[in-house]
């Protein structure tokens, strides 16, 4: 992920890309030549930029954040925010302490699908939403379960959506939560249904929402947006036949094709620039890892947790 953002950040107007550092000096020395800027040692590049990305494996989100923070320069960590919660509490405190940015990778709130029914989600009465987000198993080794590292997106969408805090919740996993599916139960009547997967043959990147007024669909990858209403069903008949026929009236918004890190990246740097909240912020990234950790105890195989039933919310996010 890390060379994306060296990508996007070479290509930004508003940005100049300084260097690049790795534990892999090579890799480093490779990125730097493919985008015409310079490999440094960690230390050396924090003396040099205002701001950073840091795309490194979760465990070691907290040890280089921390250093990069209390350097005095602003942080966009991938997500999730960090193994723990207590460790996301920390970088928040450390942030704060050295009035410092810190942004967190989800990158689907982005997504111009998303920011497009974002303009209109408020007006609507809200039932459910359903979100997928599966695919066959990755060429890489990734250290988490397809919750932390898949599911995790459709939480702080749902939760950005809906703006209130999931009173129950219920699920199940397999395969070391490799294939695991949630629910949340949200005060106002809402239910979330979440699905993420590593195992299926089919990547698949869906989110659905249901109100009373339209049921709207958004498809993640290629950012188109449908808004099914007016919905009726009828009986008709032809040649003494009867037959079922369903229409409904189908609106699909113009949705503006920019690359989701682009806009991402590019709100970080405004966000360091004007010195202004970023649009996800520690306490979003935190609360996102809070849910999905306690969704990733429901494993069927032999984890902490067998039962599918409801469970309360955890307790810190719920302070």
């Amino acid at each position: 992920m890390g060379q994306h953002h060296v990508r996007v950040y070479e290509a930004l107007p508003e940005a100049e890309l300084i260097g690049v550092t790795d534990a892999d000096a090579d890799r480093a020395e490779e990125i730097a030549a493919e985008y015409d800027t310079d490999a440094y040692d960690l230390e050396t590049l924090l003396g040099q930029v205002e701001a950073v990305s840091i795309a490194v494996p979760t465990r070691y989100h907290v040890e280089i954040a921390s250093t990069c923070l209390k350097a005095g320069v602003d942080v966009l960590i991938e997500k999730p925010i960090a193994s723990t919660a207590a460790e996301a509490k920390d970088l928040i405190q450390l942030a704060d302490t050295h009035d410092r940015l810190l942004q967190i990778g989800h990158i689907e709130r982005f997504n111009p699908a998303v920011q497009t029914i974002e303009e209109f989600i408020d007006s609507l009465q809200i039932i459910a939403v359903n979100a997928e987000r599966m695919g066959p198993p990755p060429d890489r080794r990734i250290d988490d379960s397809a919750v932390l590292d898949l599911m995790i997106h459709d939480i702080d969408i749902v939760l950005s959506l809906i703006d209130e805090t999931p009173e129950t919740i219920s699920g199940a996993g397999v395969q070391n939560n490799r294939h695991a599916t949630a629910t949340m139960a949200f005060e106002d009547e809402i239910i979330a249904n979440l699905t993420a997967s590593r195992v299926t043959q089919q990547k698949v990147r869906k989110l659905e929402v249901i109100a009373e007024e339209c049921l709207v669909r958004v498809d993640y990858m290629s950012k188109d947006v449908e808004i099914h209403r007016q919905s009726r069903p009828e009986y008709i008949t032809d040649d003494e036949d009867i037959r079922y026929r369903h229409e409904s009236i189908v609106e699909r918004p113009i949705v503006d094709s920019t690359e989701p890190l682009a806009n991402e990246l590019s709100s970080f740097v405004e966000s360091v620039q004007e010195r202004s909240q970023p649009v996800v912020d520690g306490e979003d990234g935190l609360r996102a890892l809070q849910i999905a950790k306690h969704i990733d105890r429901f494993r069927v195989d032999g984890a902490d947790d067998t039962a599918v039933t409801g469970q309360p919310a955890p307790e810190v996010y719920l302070d």
